[in-house]
């Protein structure tokens, strides 16, 4: 239980400083995929770019949806330092609807992404996967920097994840297996637009459609449903940093409310992102995660990428 409060504490104190987590080479990524020999985007319980704030100058709606491609490609013959042929694509598309009349606000956040990376001897395997929409209603107070809210969201992923490190490799993860609703309705403070800090009282859905996964998602044998009720605290920051350079950082709780607060879910995402021109980029990613019902061990997760991405509205 003590690791558990120094893990939050360290997480709590890295947010504040905004200090920007350092750029590994993508060979980095690479490597940690084979000696880790799993799929790395196993439980990504939410999406950094999902998170859409309503601006106080905002006056009916405002939309805005950009897709993309990443790609990485490395090829070695007869190389003295040895290496592994690789390539790897990742697609995504994100959509953003706000809306804003008076005091009442809403927004709506889409993320699709999905990617998969061949490696040379070891087949394909996924690299990333994604489904992820949220919905925020707020209805602001006097003072604008307060207000109330109330979330819906809902996640999941698009494919079949497996552990590589057994033989035959074995399924941990597939379409709703698992899927996450919450909703949650609290307090929200904004003392700046590029800062928000939220708390309210949670209900958390977790959906396993394959039985064979339950107790793997903390389900009891042969369930598919569980209904947690709790309270979630959330802070997320985001602004320009340098130039073309945007930072997006969030820490998100939820504590079940039967069960010990070591239990707390725990999910820490930061990621960079530099804008080459209008039509090419460059990010970096970096996701902690604690869940005690998948692992009593911290799930990490690191990508750097570079590819196209396009305005359609």
């Amino acid at each position: 239980m003590q690791n558990f409060f120094a893990f939050v504490a360290l997480l709590i104190s890295i947010f504040l400083l905004i200090t920007p987590p350092a750029l590994s080479q993508e060979a980095t990524e690479i490597s940690r995929l084979l000696e880790k020999d799993s799929d790395i985007s196993v439980r990504d319980m939410s999406n950094v770019n999902s998170k859409v704030v309503v601006s106080d100058t905002l006056r009916g709606w405002q939309m805005d949806w950009v897709s993309g491609i990443n790609g990485s490609q490395a090829s070695y013959d007869n190389w003295s330092q040895g290496g592994v042929n690789t390539i790897s694509v990742t697609a995504s598309t994100v959509f953003n609807a706000k809306y804003r009349k008076g005091q009442f606000a809403y927004a709506l956040g889409t993320n699709f992404k999905y990617g998969k990376s061949r490696l040379e001897g070891e087949g394909t395997r996924k690299t990333d996967d994604r489904i992820a929409v949220n919905n925020k209603f707020s209805y602001l107070f006097e003072d604008e920097r307060w207000s109330a809210f109330g979330n819906i969201n809902f996640s999941t992923q698009f494919d079949k994840g497996y552990n590589y490190a057994e033989e035959p490799p074995v399924v941990i993860s597939s379409f709703f297996a698992p899927a996450y609703f919450t909703q949650i309705a609290g307090i929200s403070f904004q003392p700046e637009d590029y800062f928000t800090a939220e708390a309210g009282m949670a209900m958390k859905q977790t959906i396993v459609s394959d039985t064979s996964l339950s107790t793997r998602y903390g389900l009891d044998p042969g369930k598919t449903f569980r209904f947690e009720p709790g309270y979630s605290l959330a802070m997320n920051f985001e602004k320009k940093i340098v130039s073309n350079v945007r930072l997006v950082s969030s820490v998100e709780t939820f504590t079940n409310l039967q069960r010990h607060v070591d239990q707390t879910d725990v999910h820490f995402s930061n990621e960079l992102i530099g804008k080459i021109n209008d039509y090419l980029n460059m990010s970096f990613q970096f996701v902690m995660v604690y869940d005690s019902d998948f692992s009593r061990e911290l799930q990490i997760k690191q990508v750097l990428s570079a590819g196209f991405s396009y305005s359609i509205l």
